[in-house]
């Protein structure tokens, strides 16, 4: 990989104010150095700055002299960030004597890399530049992995992030330390999660990390049948992609036109799913041990339900069976689609049920009913009760099923429907 060496990305244009506003002592930290000596591009702008005093006082001028945001994040630890426009700048009260030892308390030698502007020179006291010179995460010591057990996860996600591979030693003593995950709030190690399950590479890395014994803590019914649908889910986004036109793949999951799919939350929510238990309760229990939303549950646990009873039915579905099917699962239907890909179960009637669904016109997925409530209480003198919703399901099912495609036919039909179940 080649780095920059004069590195255009830190010279002071890229900051939101004056470099006068910030003292020689400062020093730029963390990703957003990282990032520039790999020339990556950033959509937002995310500086974090260390400096030994005045950390507070600092960043208030500088929200003053731009009107911009100001919140102090951790009082206790002097951090802050100022909000413009473009982005947010972070300042955090620097740990030790030296900048060189507020780096060494970091996780990763990459991340351990300041920048003064003043002086325009990099402090890399622990071969940081080397590091990623050859595209690997290591650590700086064990005892900073311990310090914040966070950290052990966070090395898969930092791989997966920058396409990096973690260093041997480094993953030996992750795998040992794993345990140590569990310490972590929930809500941190969920960040983590959601990460991977949006990123390209997130599949292989969630299996590089069963492997190394920490995903147990996350999910502790995993086996490799989980890690099996996972790997699928991927080479099922591929199979689709080769399957239909791009604008109806992302039609299907939702997907922008510039976006990558993977931020697709459908395609997120696939993924997830096949690391739960596939018993509903059991997975329902994981999910909020995990802190995830109750939409997120909602649609996971939907999903399994309806893939639990697909796997049990060896027999072709009827098209009332169908409609219940797309019925109950609304939008989770992608979800539910990608799966049973995954998973293999009924890989022609899925694709013909992806058809439907993409087909606005489709009477199976979208019908449009032909009359309503209103309709049977005045046309034929039906009271309002729980088996007129029941009645017009009926209608429904007898327009899926082609046996009827007027509101005359439809008013036979419910009709006939009453006189026959009485």
């Amino acid at each position: 990989m080649k780095l920059s060496t004069s590195i255009p990305n830190l010279s002071p244009d890229i900051l939101p104010f004056d470099l006068e506003l910030l003292p020689p002592t400062a020093y730029l930290v963390g990703g957003s150095v990282r990032d520039a000596l790999l020339n990556a591009d950033r959509d937002y702008l995310d500086l974090d700055f260390v400096l030994p005093e005045l950390v507070i006082e600092t960043a208030k001028k500088i929200a003053n002299k731009y009107n911009a945001g100001f919140v102090i994040l951790d009082r206790e630890r002097n951090i802050c960030r100022v909000v413009f426009e473009q982005g947010t700048v972070d300042f955090a009260q620097q740990e030790g004597e030296t900048i060189e030892t507020d780096l060494r308390r970091r996780d990763f030698t990459i991340n351990a890399i300041a920048y003064n502007f003043y002086q325009q020179k990099l402090i890399d006291p622990l071969n940081g530049l080397e590091d990623l010179q050859t595209e690997t995460l290591k650590m700086i010591s064990v005892k900073n992995l311990q310090d914040d057990p966070l950290r052990l996860l966070r090395a898969y996600r930092q791989a997966a992030q920058l396409n990096f591979k973690i260093e041997a030693k480094t993953r030996q003593k992750i795998s040992q330390l794993s345990s140590s995950i569990s310490q972590v709030a929930a809500e941190r190690v969920q960040t983590e999660l959601n990460y991977l399950l949006g990123n390209l590479q997130g599949s292989k890395w969630l299996i590089e990390i069963e492997k190394d014994g920490l995903l147990k803590y996350c999910f502790p019914q995993i086996n490799q049948n989980n890690l099996k649908s996972l790997e699928s889910v991927d080479e099922m986004i591929k199979l689709l992609l080769h399957h239909l036109q791009q604008n109806k793949f992302n039609n299907l999951f939702k997907v922008n036109e510039n976006q990558n799919i993977y931020d697709s939350p459908l395609i997120q929510r696939a993924r997830l799913t096949c690391l739960v238990s596939n018993n509903p309760e059991i997975a329902k229990r994981e999910l909020i041990d995990l802190k995830y939303s109750n939409q997120d549950i909602k649609a996971v646990i939907n999903v399994l339900k309806n893939l639990n009873d697909l796997e049990k039915n060896h027999q072709d579905l009827s098209l009332r069976e169908l409609y219940f099917l797309f019925l109950d699962l609304g939008n989770h239907f992608p979800i539910f689609a990608l799966v049973s890909l995954a998973k293999n179960l009924h890989h022609e009637l899925i694709f013909n049920l992806i058809d439907h669904y993409l087909d606005p016109q489709s009477k199976l997925a979208h019908p449009i009913a032909l009359i309503t409530g209103h309709d049977l209480i005045n046309q034929l003198n039906l009271k309002p009760s729980p088996q007129l919703g029941q009645l017009l399901t009926e209608v429904i099912i007898a327009q899926v099923e082609g046996k009827i495609s007027t509101k005359q036919q439809a008013l036979k039909f419910a009709r006939d429907y009453i006189e026959n179940h009485q």
